[in-house]
């Protein structure tokens, strides 16, 4: 890796402390066998934290060394006050920067894609996830305050440059705003409604990025959260369902019609693009049993049929209480999934072979869920 992540990792330094506070240094622990092959170089992991408690924090994996480090972030950016903030929802490269949305702190942080140092914040309210194209960044944002409320108010996406790092655009979507894909020059936005429960909303919005206008809402089903497309313009969107009657659900929406045309009766948490391949898992929780139902699988998107109910193949599956985050490197399809335990405990990080079999784990942040490849 470049050699100033390697300094990032290495040579982190402890002379920049705050006034009157602790600075607690990254640890950083050999997991794997070095790689030097292919254009990854490695990659950031978002913890998300417990809201209310600025646990949020980011941890790097390096292919070249095998060394996977911690909480990153505070030691880089040492005069950040309460560090990288309240609820990490999602992170993103894109050219030589990274993007960490930063929900219940209201606030997007830029760093440096090498060395994780903050270039710039921008405060977007209750924003949740990201999106690129051309040059313009597209983040959604539930637009009110953290609460339950039937009154809750419609959520937008901002449109953001990318070279200033303004925001630029806004466009009015559906109720609390989750995943997005870009397609054709079309934006398409997942709209959950969580915050209206029961009452939650049920459509994709489709925004045209020319215009920045929100064209189309496209009725799919309750609760909508994930979003993937595959080669052939097919749009995949979860559902949450309600927790009592409505299970969690897989929609498929075809890009050129902008109708849903199928439901794959797949019970959907997250999900994973690589190639034609759809990997997912879900965590669906019922107030009718008081439990959590724990699935995962392989759909094979040419012909939209399940093709393993497994992603785990050696039994360690047993050991996960609540997987919280999925990845698959694209070049050596190593599987990454996240264990988020009981939600208060630290985290953990395990590594699968394409086969299926435990390479290694390691301990991560708190509630760790979301990745973002770092390439040459």
């Amino acid at each position: 890796m470049k050699k100033v992540i390697i300094a990032a990792i290495i040579v982190l330094t402890m002379i920049s402390c705050r006034e009157d506070e602790i600075i607690f240094p990254s640890s950083t622990i050999n997991v794997a066998i070095p790689r030097n092959e292919g254009n990854i170089e490695g990659f950031y992991l978002l913890n998300e934290g417990n809201m209310g408690m600025n646990r949020a924090s980011i941890d790097l994996f390096n292919y070249r060394t095998g060394n996977y480090t911690t909480d990153i972030y505070s030691e880089q950016n040492p005069t950040v006050v309460k560090e990288l903030g309240d609820v990490g929802n999602d992170i993103k490269i894109y050219g030589n920067k990274v993007y960490a949305v930063i929900n219940c702190s209201n606030k997007i942080e830029v760093m440096d894609k090498w060395t994780a140092k903050r270039i710039k914040v921008i405060n977007v309210p209750n924003c949740r996830y990201m999106a690129f194209h051309e040059g313009k960044a597209y983040v959604s944002s539930y637009s009110g305050p953290v609460a339950i409320d039937p009154n809750a108010e419609i959520g937008f996406v901002a449109e953001i440059d990318t070279a200033t790092l303004q925001i630029t655009r806004k466009v009015t979507v559906g109720y609390q705003p989750e995943e997005m894909v870009i397609h054709d020059g079309k934006l398409y936005v997942a709209n959950s409604g969580g915050y209206r429960v029961p009452d939650y909303d049920r459509t994709v919005s489709v925004v045209d990025l020319e215009t920045f206008t929100e064209i189309k809402k496209i009725d799919v089903e309750v609760n909508l959260l994930r979003m993937a497309i595959d080669k052939r313009g097919d749009i995949y969107v979860s559902s949450r369902g309600d927790y009592y009657y409505t299970p969690s659900n897989l929609f498929v929406i075809d890009s050129k019609t902008n109708k849903k045309t199928m439901q794959l009766d797949i019970p959907v948490m997250e999900m994973c693009m690589v190639g034609d391949s759809l990997y997912y898992y879900s965590v669906e929780w019922s107030y009718l049993t008081n439990s959590n139902t724990i699935t995962y699988g392989i759909l094979d998107t040419k012909t939209k049929k399940v093709i393993s109910d497994k992603i785990i193949t050696d039994g360690t599956d047993k050991q996960i209480m609540i997987p919280y985050g999925l990845q698959v490197n694209p070049e050596t399809k190593e599987i990454y999934i996240c264990d988020a335990q009981n939600y208060v405990v630290t985290g953990y990080l395990y590594c699968f072979s394409p086969d299926g079999k435990m390479k290694w784990r390691t301990l991560a942040g708190n509630i760790p869920g979301h990745f973002a490849f770092i390439y040459k």
